[in-house]
């Protein structure tokens, strides 16, 4: 491997039995999250993304009434512990569109992104990634694929990792 070239990224999964279960992932993704993390959220619709997004901006202490789906306004500023901007791609046309918001300036200012359908812009994320895909796999429960693309997002997988254990052995 030469220098350039980055690790593979590392995964983890997590099942979620119930919305509740879901929420305390997002809340713990919401704690781990750092200046300039950006959360790419990728499942079909009714997976959960707009859900796990209220839960991590609820940790990083946004009021979750005042967190929706974005999808007809495209973004919503959120002020929090971070300032958390929360991206919906579903009815964009193109990456073009995407990069029009002026996405760049958002990745550079220290805040939280969260970007709901980033499968669809994935080329123009930045390379430092925590990316979570979720499946249905019942009414209410999920399966989470979370995995790190760089340093931050490792260190954010790392740190949901040990919360969730912690919270399991707490509440189990």
């Amino acid at each position: 491997m030469s220098g350039s070239e980055s690790p593979p990224p590392t995964a983890w999964t997590f099942t979620s039995a119930s919305e509740e279960e879901t929420a305390a992932l997002g809340a713990a993704v919401g704690r781990s999250a750092r200046a300039g993390a950006v959360i790419a959220l990728v499942g079909n619709l009714g997976a959960g993304k707009t859900r796990i997004a209220r839960a991590i901006a609820e940790a990083l202490g946004v009021d979750p009434k005042l967190v929706t789906s974005p999808t007809f306004v495209l973004i919503q500023e959120y002020d929090g512990r971070l300032p958390v901007f929360h991206f919906d791609t579903y009815r964009l046309g193109s990456v073009d569109e995407f990069l029009d918001l002026g996405v760049d300036e958002y990745f550079e200012v220290g805040g939280v992104c969260l970007v709901e359908w980033a499968d669809r812009v994935a080329g123009v994320l930045p390379q430092d990634v925590l990316r979570i895909e979720i499946d249905i796999t019942d009414v209410s429960a999920r399966t989470f694929r979370i995995s790190a693309h760089g340093p931050l997002a490792q260190s954010m997988l790392d740190a949901v990792a040990v919360d969730v254990a912690e919270s399991t052995r707490e509440n189990g």
